[in-house]
C-alpha cells in the first residue's frame, strides 16, 4: 500500500506528526510511505527509517513571490516530483489550505482516497478547503493532543487500531537514521544539558537571568550547559548565558554553532537531558526519550507538551513564568524517574 502523508511545517508540528509512521508501520508493515514537508525541516524526517521518500516543497517562500519565474518553475518541478507515485492513501494531517492544495495534487492509484481532518481541534489551525478536497473528512475530539490528533486520523483512515504505546521512530536502528542513532546508543554518558531558549515567539520566552541561575544550580552538581540556537540573534543571546556561566574558573556552558536540524538532532541527543520552551527543537527532544522539562508562560501544555506519565519528561506551567525553583525541582524529578543523575544531599549540593 503506497500512502502520502502532507505534513508541512512547523518543526513542532513536523515532529508531533512522526508517530504516524511507526502507527502505519505496526498495521500495515508492507506500507510505503511518502511525506511531503517543507524543505528547512526535512532533516528531521529524514531520520525515520519509515518513510522511503520525502517530497520537498517550499510553499513559505513561493508565496512572497508568487508569480516569479523562479517561483513557477520550482512549483512545477515540485509537481512533478509529487506526482511520481499513484497512492491508495493521501493524508492531509495539517488542515490548512495549502495542505489541501498540496492533497489535491498528488495522484491516486485506482480506487485510492484523500483524507482530511473534518472540523477545528481546540488551538490548532484550521481551514475549510482541507474538507472540500478530501474524498473523507473525519471528525476527531476537539480537545486532543497534538499527536493524539494525527494518530487518530491515520487510523480512521486506514482503519486500524491505534497501538498502546507512544513510538515517534527517531530510536529506529537504520542507515538512513545513522548519525542520530549512533548518538541515541550514549544518552547520558555526557553529563550534559541543552537549554534550549530560542523560540519563534518573544512571548514564550523564558527570561534570561533565569537561564543563568538554573545553569548556576546545574554546575554546582556537575552539568555542562549546551547552548544551541536556530539563528544569529538566538546564538547571541547563548553566548550571553555562556558568559555569565563562565565568569568562574573552567568551562561551564558551551555555545554551538548554527547547525542543520540533522546535526542539531545528534547533539542533543549525546546529552544528558534538555530543559526548553516550548519550540520544535524541545519537541525533538521529547521524540528522542531524553530527560526533559518544557517551560510554559500558557496553559496550552495539555495540546503540545511532554506525556508526563513516565516523569521522564514534564511540563512546568506558569504566568508570567516559571520560576527557577519549579524548573530545577522538575528537573530532579525527572532524573529521578531517568536514574540519570548525580546523588544529591539536600542541601542540592553533590554528594
Amino acid at each position: 500500500m503506497k500512502i502520502l502523508l502532507v505534513k508541512l511545517s512547523s518543526l513542532g508540528d513536523v515532529v508531533h506528526a512522526l508517530p504516524v509512521v511507526q502507527d502505519i508501520l505496526a498495521a500495515l508493515p508492507g506500507a510505503h510511505i511518502d511525506w511531503v514537508v517543507e524543505k528547512s525541516f526535512t532533516p528531521v524526517v529524514a531520520l525515520h527509517p519509515g518513510v522511503r521518500r520525502i517530497i520537498p516543497c517550499e510553499i513559505r517562500r513561493w508565496r512572497k513571490s508568487p508569480l516569479s519565474a523562479v517561483t513557477r518553475q520550482q512549483w512545477n518541478a515540485f509537481k512533478a516530483d509529487l506526482q511520481q507515485t499513484d497512492y491508495d492513501a493521501v493524508i492531509d494531517l495539517q488542515g490548512l489550505t495549502k495542505s489541501a492544495v498540496v492533497a489535491r495534487l498528488a495522484r491516486l492509484a485506482p480506487g485510492g482516497k484523500r483524507y482530511a481532518l473534518g472540523n477545528q481541534t481546540d488551538g490548532s489551525g484550521y481551514e475549510a478547503p482541507t474538507r472540500w478536497v478530501a474524498d473523507v473528512a473525519i471528525s476527531i475530539t476537539p480537545h486532543i493532543h497534538a499527536v493524539q490528533r494525527s494518530r487518530e486520523l491515520a487510523a480512521a483512515a486506514l482503519g486500524y487500531t491505534l497501538p498502546s504505546s507512544l513510538d515517534f521512530g527517531l530510536n529506529q536502528p537504520d542507515a538512513h537514521a545513522g548519525r542520530a542513532q549512533a548518538a541515541i546508543e550514549n544518552i547520558a554518558i555526557k553529563k550534559r544539558v541543552a537549554f534550549v531558549h530560542g523560540t519563534s515567539r518573544a512571548d514564550k520566552e523564558w527570561p534570561l537571568a533565569h537561564w543563568t541561575a538554573l545553569g548556576q544550580r546545574l554546575n554546582a552538581v556537575g552539568w555542562q550547559i549546551a547552548l544551541p540556537a536556530g539563528s544569529a540573534k538566538e546564538q547571541a543571546t547563548s553566548q550571553k548565558i555562556a558568559d555569565a556561566l563562565n565568569a568562574s574558573d573552567g568551562t561551564h556552558a558551551i555555545v554551538w554553532p548554527l547547525l542543520p536540524l540533522d546535526a542539531l538532532t545528534h547533539e542533543l541527543a549525546q546529552c544528558g537531558g534538555v530543559i526548553g520552551v516550548d519550540s520544535g527543537v524541545s519537541h525533538i527532544a521529547v521524540a528522542l526519550d531524553l530527560p526533559h522539562v518544557q517551560l510554559y508562560n500558557f496553559d496550552t501544555a495539555w495540546r503540545t507538551g511532554p506525556d508526563a506519565s513516565s516523569g521522564r519528561q514534564v511540563s512546568v506551567f506558569a504566568q508570567p513564568a516559571p520560576t527557577v525553583d519549579a524548573v530545577w525541582n522538575a528537573w530532579l524529578g525527572c532524573l529521578e524517574a531517568s536514574n540519570a543523575g548525580p546523588a544529591l544531599q539536600t542541601d542540592g549540593r553533590a554528594a
